[in-house]
């Protein structure tokens, strides 16, 4: 037999559906300038604070071969390395501020603190807890989709669904 919704239900699950929202928007926004802020001390052209915390997945392997996949192939390039991480972690900061193409930056942002962990949770005085709790904020982000509330996302997408183009089709599912 249906059950009956009454009015003060509904009205507390709009509330709520609101503060969800909300909560979504503030942790994506929140997330994005971190990694923003995260990309501040990455300086070029030496990258030399990068430098000494990549050089710890060699000095305290977590996983031995990403330990010498450090030592053989990123250290050798430096360089060429900083670079990317620069721009992927200012690109991540933008895109999930503005939630734009927010899972897809979601996964991307699940990638990099899947390095950065495999580079510093070893270390000494790293406090472990800080990338379990970035890696899940970005499953969070994922999960919910969360640039469609007060995001990009949530203003192009139905224009994307709608729309016949391959890059439409991709950024809906990005989205």
């Amino acid at each position: 037999m249906p059950t009956r919704v009454k009015a003060a239900d509904t009205t507390e699950a709009a509330v709520g559906s609101v503060m969800g929202h909300r909560s979504l928007a503030l942790l994506r926004i929140a997330v994005g300038f971190l990694w923003i802020q995260n990309a501040d001390w990455k300086i070029p052209p030496s990258f030399d604070a990068l430098l000494h915390f990549t050089r710890y997945a060699v000095e305290y392997p977590v996983f031995p071969p990403y330990a010498w996949l450090v030592q053989h192939l990123v250290l050798p390039n430096f360089a060429f390395f900083g670079w990317g991480v620069l721009l992927l972690e200012a690109a991540l900061g933008g895109f999930l501020l503005v939630g734009l193409g927010t899972r897809f930056w979601a996964l991307l942002g699940i990638a990099q603190t899947v390095a950065i962990s495999l580079s510093v949770l070893n270390a000494p005085n790293e406090w472990h807890w800080s990338y379990f709790l970035m890696l899940l904020a970005h499953i969070v982000i994922l999960g919910t989709a969360a640039g469609r509330y007060a995001g990009i996302d949530g203003v192009l997408r139905a224009s994307w669904r709608a729309s016949s183009s391959r890059i439409a089709k991709i950024m809906a599912w990005a989205s």
